[in-house]
């Protein structure tokens, strides 16, 4: 059977260099375990070129195999390939990366995401982010929309001294431009369930009162788009809103990536948070939108968070 995956493999690379009319050596195939920034072997093709970068394709290999077991040709194989390329190519990604080296042209597609720090040490190697707890918040640049789907770009520490700017300075402009471009909100469940344009409920109007649960169910913060929502709470001037509308402090359950739990700090406790988040992430969390097993807590009068 490997060996058949093999000749597959080969195949399809050599089909690729013929239609695109490609250099051999634009096209190559590459192990998990040679190449182990993500999982899964792949075929790459350098579809495109600019001044200071390369658009490169990644094809996983052993789904393709599967389509091909279960009948797909490697003609009809290459043919959806070459389609996918050139929704690329019309997406303005490679236009984009080509200003990676000019911070003026890119600092407002600069933005924040959650990782959590053990699982991801070694993508977060030569990454540049901030540490609460055991969560890492990320620096990524927005790169662009492929079928619908934000392609975004991890920000490296070499290319933080290129821009010779302030790193500080720098991470905080994300951190606003994720509150401007994904604005955070709290979430009704009743809401979720019967409206389907449901955006969430805009909380932050400091000229007027926002009735936040105190009971034991708690509130549901993410942000419009409620993808990577649970950033929401670390962005300028939200955990102290929640506060004043609390008037008290308040404890966050991070339940995904997607959005945290925020309960009064009076009227639950911790063991009882700890017992719902686990089993929260046993039955709804899939293992990739994974952040904590910690319990966050945000302290009203000193501005501190702090876990356990």
């Amino acid at each position: 059977m490997e060996k058949d995956y093999e000749a597959f493999t080969e195949e399809l690379r050599q089909a690729l260099v013929t239609v695109t009319g490609y250099q051999e050596s634009r096209i190559y195939f590459k192990k998990e375990e040679d190449y182990p920034q993500t999982s899964g072997d792949r075929i790459f093709v350098e579809c495109g070129e600019g001044e200071n970068s390369r658009e490169v394709c990644g094809l996983y290999v052993r789904e393709l195999y599967e389509c091909y077991l279960n009948g797909t040709t490697i003609e009809e194989i290459v043919q959806r390939t070459l389609v996918d390329l050139e929704r690329m190519k019309e997406s303005g990604i490679l236009e984009k990366a080509g200003d990676l080296d000019d911070y003026e042209k890119i600092k407002s597609d600069l933005f924040i995401r959650l990782l959590n720090l053990e699982r991801n040490r070694k993508e977060l190697k030569n990454g540049v982010y901030r540490v609460v707890g055991d969560i890492a918040l990320v620096l990524y640049m927005r790169m662009g929309h492929f079928e619908g789907v934000l392609s975004s770009f991890k920000i490296r520490r070499d290319m933080l001294e290129r821009w010779n700017q302030d790193s500080e300075e720098v991470f905080d402009k994300a951190l606003l431009n994720t509150y401007l471009l994904t604005p955070p909100r709290i979430f009704k469940w009743e809401k979720l369930v019967f409206d389907a344009d449901y955006t969430g409920d805009n909380f932050m109007n400091i000229l007027s009162d926002f009735p936040l649960k105190k009971d034991s169910m708690g509130n549901c913060l993410s942000t419009t788009e409620r993808t990577n929502g649970a950033v929401a709470v670390f962005l300028p001037g939200v955990a102290e809103r929640l506060g004043n509308l609390m008037g008290s402090g308040f404890y966050m359950v991070f339940t995904s990536i997607h959005e945290v739990m925020i309960h009064h700090d009076k009227k639950v406790k911790v063991e009882e948070l700890r017992g719902v988040l686990k089993e929260t992430l046993k039955e709804a969390t899939p293992e990739e939108d994974f952040l904590t097993l910690n319990i966050y807590h945000y302290d009203r009068e000193t501005g501190r968070v702090t876990w356990e």
